[in-house]
């Protein structure tokens, strides 16, 4: 395994691939590099010295300038270098992409659900979905009923261990609650004998509806518009208070201009023109047994490839992210999208540095004026609150060697490989053509996410450096580490490592092919990820201008 590594002929940093001691001498390009200070596993150094004002550059890109003069083989810190990026400007570049070799997956398929409007789900649920917070109770009160009595509800380890704290209470045995050593779970995936054909019933509480502004409810109504739309989905309960700003109608409106011929079942109930809490719910319980007969009927038949369509997400990411996980996720992308299929690559906030570079890539200038429309306006909105881009960065992340929101950006650009951009979405807006789409959304994981979802994706591939449980209601999480000890760590949660590009064990286009492999047979139902066995259920709307 090397010890260090430069991503980029033009970068004048290097990125440590192990712990590195402070006075160890660096040999690169037949110079002498003496490190000034230990060097951390994913955190960098400078191979020349460096001005105050002067640029720093990594992946071949602007990701910082020197807030002080920097000596060579000094770190890069927060207290040495500051956010720095490179502007963009008007499309004045195309892209000669080479496709890579599909030879082996050109006669595969998967195993999917067809819809009646050419989609293909990967799963089949149900949704109970509140149009207003107020619902939120109701919706509790059917999860409960319908997950415990069809046998949809998660595995109860963790009350028994409470049960088995309160028998030693009883008994007056203290000291054997101080020693008490729960026993460890395994977590299985639960079939429903009685509708073996649909994956779960699944319910999207939320916090908005009404407050806020109408543009909020607005745009929540799209968003579970697209989940209900979505190719995983059978059909959906909607439960509505009546006077929100979220009304029925809007909810109506955004389907129709998903699917003018929307034909999915739809079941609604409005509380406040019902004769009773009790009537309403019996009645919404009642209706989706029956509505669950017909969509168990349902089965998976074989789909080509280019049905997939792949959410491009991270979450807790480290300063390898940009080298092993995110590269092999899009090599992935790469992959699916010469085999006709779809991918969304997400977070506006984390492409900040190359935008220009995906500005080059679109297919046409009407693609590129909208992406940059739409970047613009975003990070205005973001200074306007006194806020920007430069602040995304978290704690975790510069802890790990993330230290300006460029340097995350162009490592978390890698997820969206190499090939064209052939459309670029507005958040809430639906994929619809294959290739590589840009979906603007925050760089919050969940938020992004979920959106990647709604507009879509029936599959999620997220990377991870830290460990994260995020996963989705409707479509499967595939959660990959960029690190062997995140893997061996969190292995309840990560569903692939990819730590072995760093060992030097695989390389970027080995993974990548690994992963398009582990991807079909998520879509075919044969693997559940992590995140689907631990009922990792995130759903959060974004509401526009409050998040970064």
């Amino acid at each position: 395994m090397n010890a260090y590594l430069q991503i980029h002929p033009n970068d004048n940093v290097l990125v440590a691939l192990q712990d590195l001691p402070a006075g160890m001498e660096i040999s690169f390009n037949g110079h002498q590099i003496q490190l000034q200070q230990h060097v951390a596993a994913k955190h960098k150094f400078l191979i020349e010295d460096i001005r105050e004002g002067d640029p720093v550059t990594m992946y071949g890109v602007l990701v910082a300038k020197a807030s002080k003069n920097i000596r060579r083989g000094e770190s890069m810190t927060t207290g040495n270098v500051v956010h720095d990026a490179n502007a963009f400007h008007e499309k004045d570049g195309s892209l000669e992409w080479q496709a890579p070799d599909i030879s082996q997956w050109k006669n595969r398929s998967f195993l999917g659900y067809h819809r009646a409007d050419g989609q293909v789900g990967t799963r089949n649920y149900w949704l109970v979905i509140p149009l207003v917070f107020c619902e939120n109770r109701n919706v509790g009160v059917i999860k409960t009923a319908f997950e415990k009595g069809l046998g949809f509800a998660p595995a109860e380890v963790y009350n028994e261990q409470v049960a088995d704290l309160v028998s030693l209470y009883k008994s007056g045995n203290l000291e054997a609650i101080k020693n008490y050593e729960a026993g460890n779970i395994t977590a299985t995936n639960k079939r429903n004998v009685i509708f073996p054909n649909i994956d779960g019933i699944k319910f999207l509480t939320h916090e908005g509806g009404c407050g806020g502004t109408r543009q909020d409810s607005d745009a929540l109504c799209a968003l579970l518009a697209g989940y209900i739309h979505h190719s995983n989905v059978a059909g959906a309960t909607i439960l509505s208070l009546g006077c929100q700003h979220a009304q029925v109608s809007i909810l109506q409106e955004s389907l129709k201009k998903l699917n003018p011929d929307f034909n999915k079942p739809l079941l609604i109930y409005e509380q406040q023109t019902s004769a009773s809490e009790f009537a309403m719910l019996s009645a919404a319980i009642k209706d989706t047994f029956l509505a669950l007969i017909e969509a168990n009927k349902q089965t998976r038949q074989p789909s080509p490839l280019s049905k997939l369509v792949i959410g491009l997400e991270c979450g807790g990411s480290d300063g390898f992210s940009g080298i092993s996980a995110n590269p092999a996720v899009g090599h992935t992308s790469d992959l699916l999208v010469a085999l006709g299929g779809t991918s969304i690559l997400s977070e506006f906030p984390e492409l900040c540095g190359v935008e220009q570079e995906l500005i080059n890539r679109c297919q046409t200038r009407s693609i590129s004026d909208k992406f940059i429309r739409i970047m613009r306006a975003y990070e205005n909105q973001a200074q306007s609150v006194g806020s920007g881009f430069y602040m995304n960065p978290s704690p975790g992340n510069i802890k790990d060697g993330l230290i300006t929101d460029a340097i995350k950006s162009a490592g978390a650009a890698k997820k969206g490989g190499t090939s064209p951009v052939t459309d670029v979405l507005d958040y809430t807006e639906y994929a619809t053509k294959p290739g590589l789409n840009l979906l603007c959304t925050p760089g919050n994981d969940v938020e992004s996410t979920s959106a990647e979802v709604g507009s879509g994706a029936n599959v999620v591939l997220f990377t991870t450096g830290l460990g994260t449980p995020t996963g989705n209601p409707i479509a499967p999480v595939v959660k990959l580490a960029t690190n062997t000890k995140l893997a061996d760590r969190m292995k309840d949660i990560i569903d692939i490592n990819t730590g072995t590009i760093i060992s030097g064990a695989h390389s970027i286009a080995e993974m990548g092919e690994e992963i398009l492999e582990y991807v079909i047979k998520t879509a075919s139902g044969e693997i559940r990820t992590k995140a689907e066995l631990l009922n990792q259920d995130d759903f959060i709307p974004w509401k526009r201008g409050v998040s970064l």
